[in-house]
């Protein structure tokens, strides 16, 4: 998939990796994006189409998906990180509502439109679904749902001819993490290596050079030989 002249939507569009990946879409050409936000936004760019949209609102989903006429690309990138230590199951619960079951439900949402086009769904997930980090557990489980949401997805969307994408994305340099002392890479080299991996196809998505250094051990690994497998079963009965 090429970026330009098609139709993008951006959850959690209004800073950060979102921002920044309007930014991008719009500067490859896309003909229409839809920048996803809690709360109103305004854009100078009349192809940026704003929509109010709470994805753990399914009433503000519903009416989203009523608002778009065409699809060729959704970015679930809306998400919540909070410190927390596993103490407080409400703290796990929000962090699932988001970043599990809002991906989830706005992923169903606008899948008529994507199967229609033959589009891409691209989730911003983590790469502590890989491996945990204790000062963030619940954000940590609930990017490894999603994780395995995502690589799901594209096992059973493959028949429609939606490819789905996952992003492994690495310490970025956002009001999210601004309390971590750590190495962190500017959301805006971020969005492009998203959009780069789409336009190349790539299924895993390693977006910055800390995440980088895990890709070829990833693709190649035993945990990756063992998805490519199970989504064979999907597959297999149609071709029998």
């Amino acid at each position: 998939m090429t970026i330009a002249d098609r139709a993008v939507l951006v959850t959690g569009a209004n800073r950060g990796i979102g921002q920044a990946l309007v930014a991008e879409a719009l500067r490859r050409g896309a003909g229409r994006v839809y920048a996803s936000t809690r709360q109103p936004l305004a854009h100078p760019d009349g192809r940026v189409t704003p929509l109010r949209l709470d994805v753990t609102n399914t009433a503000q989903i519903q009416a989203a998906a009523e608002q778009v006429e065409g699809l060729d690309l959704l970015i679930n990138n809306a998400g919540v990180f909070l410190f927390d230590d596993l103490s407080d199951r409400a703290g796990l619960e929000r962090h699932l509502a988001v970043n599990l079951f809002g991906t989830y439900g706005v992923t169903r949402a606008f899948l008529p439109l994507l199967a229609r086009s033959r589009g891409a769904i691209v989730n911003n997930v983590s790469i502590m679904a890989l491996a945990p980090l204790p000062l963030t557990p619940a954000y940590s489980i609930s990017k490894a749902a999603a994780f395995s949401l995502t690589q799901s997805l594209r096992a059973l969307l493959a028949g429609q001819g939606v490819r789905v994408h996952a992003v492994l994305t690495g310490p970025t340099d956002t009001d999210m993490v601004r309390d971590l002392d750590i190495p962190k890479t500017s959301p805006e080299s971020v969005a492009s290596a998203i959009l780069d991996g789409v336009e190349r196809g790539e299924k895993d998505i390693f977006p910055d050079p800390m995440s980088q250094t895990m890709a070829d051990s990833w693709r190649s690994g035993a945990a990756k030989m063992l998805e490519r497998q199970n989504a064979a079963l999907v597959a297999a009965p149609a071709a029998t």
